[in-house]
């Protein structure tokens, strides 16, 4: 393994699995998938990183994926080692994250990370499509949690971020993967952009931006901008020109029933309500039998769906 780790780091829905399949088609970069399991359940206590190695172990991605548990380090050590076998030898590890960069920024100081953004609208409609919320007005704030996070952690990092929005790389692949290729230490290569015969992705398609232009509502439009507030001018987006939509109590109190009964409905046509009632209680009660069953054909069936 490169003793430079490097981080593709953005908001779920933002394209990070696209640019992760384009960045691993280079031969001497690997990102072979998503990491954030691997700072979910490691903690600094008493000033040592120690990890809950009960939970990662349950984990659905710990679990498909090739790293096994190092023994005999410390946090910090334990975490380059799962980098390291996730990456596999020779070439630079480069890990994809949604959240968990304070601790990559204060275990890693000298990773470099590559900030992929997204119009926020776009990802609050995408969102819908996962079943996250029922509503963009609630689809968007993971994005909203995921820039604070990138926000707050970025000083913590002694080189300056690469940042790429979803737009500019669909619109010009090769020129940004030169770009991303550079900042990783190495040179374009074509076979960045061989990702659609590896795997499901299309090649890049200029339709997919800014959908939220034409597939939302000008109400879903002007809620969501104005619970983005100042946050969609200063990361680079140009608001649609409505008047905002902030609503009341009475108002926030009826959007957020509307959207917990959206997502339970969509979540029970996808998984079966069997399958969310036993989480659920077996959670409530203790029975860790029931819940980790039921658990386990969830995540069966969202491995099933995964593009």
């Amino acid at each position: 393994m490169s003793d430079q780790i490097c981080i593709l780091f953005g908001a779920l829905r933002s394209g990070t699995t696209l640019l992760r399949l384009m960045i691993d088609g280079h031969p001497a970069i690997s990102c072979p998938g998503e990491a954030d399991f691997i700072f979910d359940f490691v903690e600094k206590r008493d000033g040592v990183w120690r990890y809950d190695w009960a939970r990662l172990e349950e984990h659905r991605i710990y679990k498909a994926s090739v790293v096994t548990r190092p023994e005999g380090l410390d946090g910090r050590a334990a975490t380059a080692h799962m980098i390291g076998q996730l990456a596999g030898a020779g070439a630079v590890p480069v890990v994809s994250m949604h959240r968990g960069l304070d601790k990559a920024a204060e275990m890693f100081p000298d990773a470099r990370v590559l900030h992929l953004l997204r119009d926020p609208r776009d990802v609050a409609r995408s969102s819908i499509g996962m079943g996250w919320a029922a509503m963009p007005y609630f689809g968007v704030d993971h994005w909203i949690g995921t820039e604070r996070d990138y926000d707050r952690a970025v000083p913590g990092f002694a080189t300056s971020p690469l940042e790429i929005r979803y737009e500019d790389l669909i619109a010009e692949p090769e020129h940004h993967l030169t770009e991303i290729a550079r900042f990783f230490g190495t040179d374009w290569d074509p076979a960045m952009l061989s990702y659609d015969q590896r795997s499901s992705y299309s090649a890049p398609d200029a339709s997919l931006v800014y959908q939220w232009k034409s597939k939302q509502t000008k109400r879903d439009v002007a809620l969501t901008e104005a619970k983005l507030g100042p946050m969609l001018g200063a990361k680079g987006y140009a608001p649609s020109g409505y008047p905002a939509v902030v609503p009341g109590t009475l108002d926030r109190a009826l959007l957020t029933a509307q959207n917990k009964i959206g997502t339970w409905r969509k979540a029970v046509r996808r998984y079966g309500f069997a399958n969310i009632a036993q989480r659920r209680i077996g959670r409530a009660l203790g029975l860790e039998a029931m819940r980790r069953g039921a658990q386990a054909r969830i995540d069966a069936i969202t491995v099933r769906d995964l593009k």
